[in-house]
């Protein structure tokens, strides 16, 4: 790629694991004739962000050289691309921020979140948002309606999440849910699945603070978990020992999955939504007796204008879920407190320079 073809930006860099830096970086920053170029205003800290800068990699993705951070993102069009329709100069955007290959078997089948081939934005080796501007495709680049902030546009990343989550679980109306784990991602698909029809949700954690920011929500029912059998007996007991219609495991925690089938009516249905960080093992034959369905879930495909449209509506409030916001100039501190896990955390957000 030549120079012009590159742009010398200021950005929160991840070095390598443990070491973040506010600094200038080279970055790709060529237009295309189907991208626009969008100016950051908003950008949220995601446990992906945080666990890259802990762990210096997920799964298979190693940060082997310095990567700006950032994938939830919002801000303002500055400029597009000459093919570009229904987008113009000064709409307020939120992004997806995989990319993939439209021509692959896996897009052609609607499937583009699972594309071998997506570039994520700060999934090494690509580099995230948390830069005063972006080039991205005009495809996967949303208009944000007049009555949605910029701090909630940056929220529609994770809500997609717990949107797809929902509507994998193929909720029926009057459905009862439970979600395990009340971190960001949990308290989304507890409120996706109740505007997916669920007329109660009940969600568990270990962290009472947790439990009570997800508690201000009508329809969302706290499960305090204080041993192995706690869910499972609360469950029992909250519907006469015949179970919930959906499970939504979102902690990822190996622990979780401890008898998870037990909450579950006969067939029911489990969504995995959280990523542990080693293989776990499973009682297929619990699962087997009683006919569960079970799905999984990997980011989202198809998903963000029903995101937006609901957040617009007001069906779904998003500001409880907003801990703090930190500006660029301090955004090392907001990623140290990201990463020390206060229990009122559940999402902090990175405000750009106007």
């Amino acid at each position: 790629m030549s120079d012009h073809k590159k742009r010398l930006s200021l950005a929160l860099v991840l070095e390598k694991q443990h070491e973040l830096s506010l600094r200038e970086i080279e970055l790709p920053h060529e237009l295309g004739d189907a991208d626009v170029e969008i100016s950051i205003d908003v950008v949220g800290i995601c446990g992906s962000d945080v666990h890259y800068y802990t762990h210096g990699r997920i799964g298979p993705y190693i940060v082997n050289e310095p990567m700006v951070l950032g994938h939830e993102a919002a801000g303002t069009i500055v400029r597009i691309g000459a093919e570009v329709k229904g987008l113009k100069v000064g709409d307020r955007v939120c992004m997806e921020p995989g990319i993939p290959d439209l021509s692959s078997r896996a897009s052609k089948m609607g499937l583009y979140n699972v594309d071998p081939s997506v570039s994520f934005w700060a999934t090494p080796p690509i580099h995230g948002c948390l830069t005063d501007k972006v080039i991205h495709p005009a495809a996967f680049t949303y208009k944000l309606p007049d009555n949605v902030s910029f701090a909630h546009g940056a929220m529609v990343e994770p809500f997609a999440i717990g949107l797809q989550s929902a509507s994998k679980a193929k909720i029926m109306p009057g459905d009862i849910g439970l979600v395990m784990g009340a971190g960001p991602i949990g308290v989304l698909t507890a409120l996706s699945a109740l505007a997916g029809g669920c007329a109660k949700v009940y969600i568990s954690d270990v962290v009472q603070e947790k439990l009570d920011v997800a508690a201000q929500y009508d329809g969302i029912v706290p499960i305090l978990v204080k041993n192995a059998n706690s869910v499972k007996d609360v469950i029992a007991a909250e519907t006469d020992g015949w179970g919930v219609d959906v499970l939504f495991e979102c902690s990822g925690h190996p622990t979780a999955y401890n008898g998870i089938f037990d909450p579950i009516r006969p067939g029911g249905c489990l969504v995995f939504v959280g990523m542990p960080v080693e293989g776990i093992a499973l009682d297929i034959v619990a699962a087997q007796s009683k006919e569960i369905r079970m799905e999984t879930v990997f980011r989202y495909a198809n998903i963000y204008n029903r995101a937006i449209d609901i957040i617009a509506a007001g069906k779904i409030d998003l500001s409880s879920l907003i801990s703090a916001t930190y500006d660029f100039k301090d955004s090392v501190e907001a990623f140290d407190r990201a990463a020390a896990g206060h229990a009122l955390d559940i999402k902090i957000q990175i405000k750009m320079p106007d």
